[in-house]
């Protein structure tokens, strides 16, 4: 497996080590022990809380001499005992200039301060002891060999630029992370001190994560923990990581000794976000801005800490319930603003059986539900042909039945014999012809009694076929409005099962089920003789789920096939292994290309999600685009 450090990641870390209020040599024996571990696990930055050398809550001793001196001899003796490490630390500490004492971050490499980053927005209590730095420019002090000090300083690399505030920096009310991540970087890291309240946590929480999705970046957070006075205040120790507002990692709360998180922030994903969005300002501060390399070690063989979520389309447990009905609501919106439009009286949609048609039959039943109307408005069509097989038969008829719409079987056999014979095609020839007449027959059927009936058709396909192609064009790509359209096929199944678990009757709920256990098939080559089915989709493509992996990077960050490679082979290990992954990416890319015409003329559709294929707002390629750059790519993966 490549190393993680070739696709733009950069592990980071948060510590909350014990500490004694004014003993500076113990807090940084704590901190030093801290470093050494975050080393031994390869991470390239460390933050540690605010004031850590010295402890947060030392009051009036922050008025002594001799806290502050040994608060600088301490620091002395942290940077001899790292200097031959490779990372890079950042320490909390009072610090002394012009008459006054700032409380500072302090940023460190190979034994040496890069930079000394002063506090700006201090609360009440602190301005007892500390002074507020707002000045733009940053000065040089007299302070470990003359250090760059200021609030306008960046560090790190092109794309691994990180920057620091502390604690309630980050309440005001431009935080300075914001100036920070439009001048370039990345990453910021967060030295705070906060002290706990009832239900405050859950709102740092929030600040903290609408500030990482605001500023399309990683934030690392670490607060003083156990060891800080209790005279009036508890601190908790609470360390976090987000990434573009997602958490990654946390620490416990209220525990009895040092804790440390991990994790890796993919840069490359920030900057795409950054890329795409247009009302994301850059470089406005650039000429103020000071900044400080620090080359980050990048040699180790670096495999990620992280998770990678197997299917990123699928919401997170605890959103489940309420995501899901948001989904739903989106595609119920959709449709009843388009019956509204076209003031039809019929709403018309093929019932095969399988899950793209149940969903869109469950969203057809809930509008008119939404509208007022009678479910009766609902028309489902069964159209059994060469390849339907009892088991979705079945179930598309007491399915229908069990939700009280109307219904109609209309074979699609003879119909398409009769084509066979108009166009010379030999029936026994199971070919595209054979299966696409099928797919346009029922289309016909379909578009012809919404005429008759003053309807309209709703389309059933998902995203994930349109992705692929997987649609027969002027057959089942084609309706009048496809509710399913911004929907992948994971999520398809996903959606049916919560339907299933949380909306439905008892009756209903078993059928459901069964068609969640159906095998996927558009049921177009002839049945065996037991009536089953002998077409399965994801032998001829692939598995939707990798798919939808594909898909989600491709259309979401723009990523190379070769990280998203490295990707799934974490998300999928012990699932795939390497051979199939490339496999089933040539497939997705081949297909993705080369099946954009049909792509091109889609129906309208909501948009439920991340990503959508809409030519009009979201997804704009030509037909003919080459796919030869990606394709070269994974040949040389199948050769690495």
């Amino acid at each position: 497996m490549s190393n993680m450090g070739d696709y733009e990641f950069i592990r980071v870390a948060a510590a909350i080590p014990e500490v004694r209020v004014a003993d500076c040599y113990f807090n940084v024996q704590q901190i030093k022990k801290q470093i050494l571990a975050a080393n031994d696990e390869e991470v390239q930055v460390i933050v540690f809380p605010e004031l850590s050398i010295t402890g947060y809550s030392c009051g009036d001793l922050f008025f002594q001499k001799t806290l502050l001196s040994e608060a600088e001899l301490a620091l002395d003796h942290l940077l001899n005992e790292t200097e031959n490490l490779p990372i890079c630390f950042i320490v909390g500490a009072p610090v002394e200039y012009n008459s006054k004492v700032y409380n500072c971050a302090v940023v460190c490499h190979k034994g040496e301060v890069k930079g000394v980053v002063p506090k700006t927005c201090l609360p009440n209590h602190e301005k007892r002891w500390f002074e507020s730095y707002n000045e733009e420019l940053n000065v040089e002090i007299a302070y470990k060999n003359y250090t760059k000090f200021g609030t306008n300083l960046l560090f790190g690399e092109d794309n691994r630029c990180f920057a620091v505030e502390i604690g309630e920096d980050l309440w005001s009310v431009v935080p300075p992370s914001s100036r920070y991540a439009m001048t370039g970087a990345h990453l910021i890291f967060n030295l705070a001190a906060s002290s706990e309240l009832a239900g405050k946590q859950s709102y740092v929480k929030s600040l903290i994560s609408q500030q990482s999705a605001r500023c399309h970046a990683a934030y690392i957070y670490a607060s003083a923990g156990f060891g800080e006075s209790t005279t009036d205040s508890v601190y908790a120790g609470n360390a976090f990581i987000y990434e573009n507002g997602k958490l990654l990692a946390e620490s416990q709360r209220f525990q009895f000794k040092e804790q440390m998180i991990i994790s890796d922030i993919d840069s490359e994903l920030l900057i795409s976000e950054r890329k795409k969005n247009t009302t994301f300002i850059t470089k406005p501060y650039a000429g103020k801005y000071n900044f400080i390399d620090i080359e980050l070690y990048t040699e180790w063989e670096l495999q990620l800490k992280r998770t990678i979520n197997p299917a990123p389309f699928i919401p997170a447990n605890e959103d489940n319930d309420a995501t899901c009905e948001e989904i739903f609501s989106i595609q119920v919106a959709g449709l009843a603003k388009r019956l509204l439009h076209t003031d039809c009286q019929t709403i018309l949609l093929g019932v095969s059986g399988g899950l793209d048609s149940t969903l869109a039959l469950l969203v057809c039943v809930k509008t008119v539900e939404k509208l007022g109307w009678p479910r009766p408005m609902v028309c489902g069509i069964t159209m059994p042909g060469f390849g339907t097989s009892d088991r979705t038969y079945r179930n598309a008829v007491q399915l229908m039945q069990s939700l009280g719409i109307t219904m109609r079987d209309i074979s699609i056999v003879a119909a398409c014999e009769q084509h066979f014979k108009d166009i010379d095609h030999d029936p026994n020839l199971h070919d595209v012809t054979y299966e696409n007449a099928q797919a346009r027959e029922r289309t016909q059927i379909l578009m012809d009694l919404a005429n008759r009936v003053n309807g309209i058709v709703v389309g059933t396909g998902n995203l994930s076929e349109l992705a692929l192609g997987w649609t027969t064009y002027n057959g089942d790509q084609m309706s009048m409005y496809g509710v399913n359209a911004g929907v992948p096929k994971t999520l398809v199944r996903h959606l049916v099962r919560w339907a299933a678990e949380t909306q439905m009757d008892e009756k209903s709920r078993a059928i459901l089920l069964d068609i969640l256990a159906t095998p996927v098939s558009p049921e177009l080559l002839p049945v065996d003789k037991q009536g089953q089915t002998t077409q399965f989709t994801e032998d001829v493509v692939g598995p939707y789920e990798l798919h939808d992996f594909f898909l989600y990077y491709t259309l979401c960050y723009g990523f190379a096939p070769a990280k998203i490679y490295y990707l799934a082979l974490n998300a999928f290990k012990g699932i795939y292994d390497y051979a199939e992954i490339l496999k089933w990416m040539e497939v997705f890319f081949r297909r993705f290309f080369s099946q954009q015409f049909k792509r091109n003329c889609m129906p309208d559709g909501p948009k439920v999600g991340s990503v959508s294929l809409s030519p009009r707002d979201e997804w704009r390629m030509p037909s003919d685009a080459s796919a030869a750059l990606w394709m070269k790519e994974i040949e040389e993966l199948k050769t690495s």
